[in-house]
Parts: C-alpha cells; sequence; structure tokens
C-alpha cells in the first residue's frame, strides 16, 4: 500500500508539473482572437485587416505583427490626442513631447514632428503610445488634490507588436525597450514580502482622506511617462505631476505590499508596480540619462526598479545604481556623508546635488557651513518641503525588504534616519537667528514624514524590522 501511495504520489506530482508548464507556455498562433480593431482605457486602434491579439499580464494588448494601424480613436488633431511609434528617448529627453501642442515651455511644439502619421505599420519590436488629452488645470493633481493638473494629457494606452505570442503571464515589454525583454510572473518571488500586521495603521493621506490597497493598484495600472522631466506631459487622471508624490506613492505602493494583506489582494498591486519598475528599467537600458536632483523632481523612479528586480530575481535591475554608475536618482544626488553645522554625518547634499551649478551659488552643498554663513535658502527650503518627507516611506520599505545592499547608496538611509530622530527645535531657531529664514512652522520641521500613514509605519516597524529572508539579524 505504501508503495502504491509513493507511486501516485509521483504521478500526482509529474501531472502538476505538465500543467504548470502548460499554463506558463505561450500560446500558438491561431489561438490568439483576431481582431480588427483594439480598445484600452478610452483609445481604439483599428487596423488595416484583422490582426492576431493576446494581452499581458497587466491587461495591455499586444498584436502579432506585422501589423498596419490606419485609425486611431479619438481622432488626432493639431493639439490632442496623437501617438508616438517607438518614443525616441534622446529628442524626447531634450524636451519633445509628441502628445499634445499645449505641453509646457514649448515643448509639445518641438514634439510634433516626433508623431506618428496614419497608415502606421508595425513590425515587431515596435510600440505605439497613444494619448488622450484633456483641458488643463481640469482635473486635481493625485495625492494633491487641492492643486490642479497642469498636463494636457489625461491618459495613455501602449499597443505592443511582438514576433510571436506570449505567454499569458508575461509583463509588457518596457516602451523604452526595443528588444522587448520578457518578465513573467510565474517569477516572482512573493515569499520576500512580509505580512506586517496593519493593526493600529491608518491608511491615509496628508489631507485626510482614507485609501485602500486597490486604490494603488488602480493607480499604477495604466502606465506612468517618466521621461518629460518635470512631468508636463505626465497623464493627469492617475499619475502624479511632481517628484515628490512619486517618491510618496512609490513608498505607499511599497508598504502596502509588505503588510498582512492576503496573496490575492497584494495581487493587482504587486503586477502594476512592478511593471512600472521594469517601464523604467527599460529606459535605463536604452540609455536613458535617469531622473536627476532638482529640488523634489528627481525623486521616486529609484524605488520602483528596485523593487521590481528583488521580486523578479534580477540581480542588474535590483541594483540599478551598480549596474549603471552614471544613472541619477534625486534621493542618491542629494544626500551625502560631510560634517553638517548640526553634528550630523548623513546631511543634505542641495538642490542638485553636492557639485551645484555654475553661477547658482544655492544650489549645491551647503549644510557644511553655519547657517550665516549659508549662500541661500534654496537648499534648506527643499531639503524641509519636498524631498525628506517623500523619502521615509521609500527607505522604510526598502530596509523592511532587506534592500539597502541592493540600493547602494547608505547615505540615504543614514539621512533618512537623521531626518526622523534629529530634534531640530533649536537648529530652527539658530537658523531664524543668524540667516533670517523661518523654518518654524509645523509643516517645515523634521520628525515627520508627509502621509500619517507612513508615519505610523515608520513608528511601528522601523526598529522592529521582519527578519531577513536568511533569517539574518535586523539592522
Amino acid at each position: 500500500m505504501k508503495l502504491i501511495a509513493v507511486l501516485l504520489g509521483i504521478v500526482f506530482v509529474a501531472l502538476a508539473g505538465r500543467a504548470a508548464e502548460a499554463s506558463d507556455a505561450a500560446p500558438k498562433l491561431e489561438d490568439l482572437e483576431q481582431a480588427k480593431s483594439l480598445e484600452k482605457d478610452g483609445i481604439t486602434w483599428t487596423f488595416e485587416a484583422p490582426v492576431r491579439a493576446g494581452r499581458f499580464v497587466n491587461g495591455d494588448w499586444y498584436v502579432v505583427g506585422p501589423a498596419t494601424v490606419v485609425k486611431i480613436d479619438p481622432a488626432p488633431t493639431d493639439e490632442r490626442n496623437n501617438s508616438v511609434l517607438n518614443l525616441p528617448l534622446d529628442e524626447y529627453s531634450r524636451g519633445a513631447s509628441p502628445f499634445d501642442s499645449r505641453v509646457e515651455q514649448g515643448r509639445g511644439e518641438k514634439g510634433k514632428k516626433l508623431r506618428a502619421k496614419l497608415p502606421l505599420a508595425l513590425k515587431p519590436g515596435d510600440n505605439l503610445i497613444s494619448s488622450i488629452g484633456v483641458e488643463i488645470h481640469s482635473l486635481p493633481s493625485p495625492l494633491r488634490p487641492g492643486d490642479k493638473n497642469g498636463s494636457p494629457v489625461g491618459s495613455l494606452s501602449i499597443l505592443t507588436c511582438l514576433k510571436e505570442p506570449a505567454p499569458a503571464d508575461a509583463f509588457r515589454p518596457s516602451y523604452g525597450d526595443r528588444e522587448q525583454k520578457l518578465y513573467f510572473a510565474r517569477d516572482l518571488r512573493k515569499a520576500l514580502l512580509p505580512g506586517l500586521p496593519r493593526e493600529g495603521i491608518e491608511l491615509k493621506y496628508d489631507h485626510g482622506a482614507s485609501f485602500t490597497i486597490d486604490d494603488f493598484a488602480e493607480r499604477y495600472r495604466r502606465p506612468w511617462l517618466d521621461v518629460c522631466f518635470f512631468h508636463f506631459d505626465a497623464p493627469a487622471q492617475y499619475q502624479v505631476q511632481y517628484g515628490r508624490e512619486a517618491g510618496r506613492s512609490a513608498g505607499m505602493a511599497a508598504l502596502l505590499l509588505c503588510l498582512d494583506y492576503t496573496a490575492e489582494e497584494k495581487e493587482k498591486l504587486l503586477v502594476n508596480f512592478v511593471q512600472y519598475g521594469i517601464d523604467l528599467w527599460g529606459l535605463a537600458r536604452a540609455g536613458f540619462p535617469g531622473w536627476p536632483a532638482h529640488g523634489g523632481h528627481g525623486t521616486g523612479r529609484k524605488l520602483p526598479i528596485v523593487f521590481a528586480g528583488l521580486l523578479l530575481g534580477d540581480d542588474e535591475m535590483a541594483s540599478p545604481s551598480v549596474t549603471y554608475p552614471k544613472l541619477k536618482f534625486g534621493e542618491d544626488m542629494q544626500t551625502m556623508y560631510d560634517t553638517g553645522w548640526t553634528g550630523a554625518k548623513a546631511v543634505y547634499a542641495g538642490h542638485v546635488g553636492a557639485e551645484g551649478v555654475p553661477g547658482k551659488a544655492d544650489w549645491g552643498k551647503y549644510e557644511h557651513l553655519q547657517p550665516k554663513d549659508w549662500p541661500g535658502r534654496l537648499g534648506e527650503s527643499y531639503r524641509r518641503c519636498c524631498t525628506s518627507l517623500a523619502w521615509v516611506g521609500q527607505a522604510l520599505a526598502l530596509r523592511i525588504l532587506h534592500a539597502e545592499k541592493a540600493w547602494a547608496h547608505d547615505a540615504f538611509f543614514d539621512y533618512e534616519d537623521r531626518w526622523m530622530s534629529e530634534d531640530d527645535s533649536e537648529h530652527v531657531k539658530i537658523i531664524k537667528e543668524t540667516a533670517g529664514l523661518d523654518f518654524t512652522a509645523d509643516w517645515a520641521r523634521q520628525r515627520q514624514a508627509w502621509d500619517p500613514f507612513v508615519q505610523q509605519m515608520w513608528a511601528k516597524y522601523r526598529h522592529n524590522l521582519p527578519a531577513a529572508p536568511d533569517k539574518s539579524a535586523n539592522k
């Protein structure tokens, strides 16, 4: 009887393995649906002839090419609803936005030459990003509902052209990746995500509104566009418009995934947040220079990359600053080791980082000087309003995941510990008395995160971290 049971067990395991292999396999071309048009979030692409189409794990469409798009709805005009084929990162990163003529600082006008013209022939390796325009300042800015969104782009949808069908659990290749590297949900190392108790933690923003994990899943469901610096054409319906809020959002998303939700409850946010990290990583792999410090604008892009790399087991992605040492991230450029005037060893490196900008004396490092000798107020103002508070959730999530080594910039973590622990009561008095700069208002003080959710998470878990996967001692 024991022998029979063992044999049955072997057969069951073998069958289960075959079933798993079958579920992971790509469908046959003839098994994909045939469609004359495809719709995604209000954008419809119509083809010259029916195409074979499938969906990635995040719900975005792909077609097996070649295919020809003959119509896009809403119809593109001289002003809005435009598309771009294979976004050229060099021109775009220099300030050309193809989607809408109303994009600020002339970027929309400069980007007209990048717009896709119909009919549009797609071949494997291509992707098409299509937009829907909105009235400027007609929508509240995500995470800052008191502000009106300044982008004329409301929403974006991406159509990818592959050479062959993809497995159902494949993530969409990054819109910056012409090689179309595929990552798979089956490889997500979900065991790395702890299940920290939510007891005593309020899911609230700074403005008092509550949120859910599904709210953040929806926030990352559609593609975020992160190549037009200052976010002038970020989709206004769902993407944040300032790097500070990008940092807040990334930190909260990662912390939510570390809480005691079920795997099913985490799934949508996990897939969508990892997809965002893959999109950013594809930009880095394509040679995009990164998201440099400029006040709060360069914040919030490194964490999604590191998070996606850790969960997918991709060491190069998990350590982007090691893989690409010249890749720029605001959090790292604005934190450094030095002897600060308060006695701190981890300090703020300035508005654009320690090197500053020639001719702008108050854009570089300054905390090594006494306040009376500061060249201006820019650095300290942005240290207190738009950076440090937004980094708290990111730093905590990375510590919970024991990803400090992958991040590869220790000054960031030590600086955030300083920000959350250093009593600046006497410091703000000295700054006011000797430099004439007033940072005594509650909103400008240290020891606080921007959002109550992050504040409470820090208080409960910063010095009560879960064990690392290898059971090593917590820091």
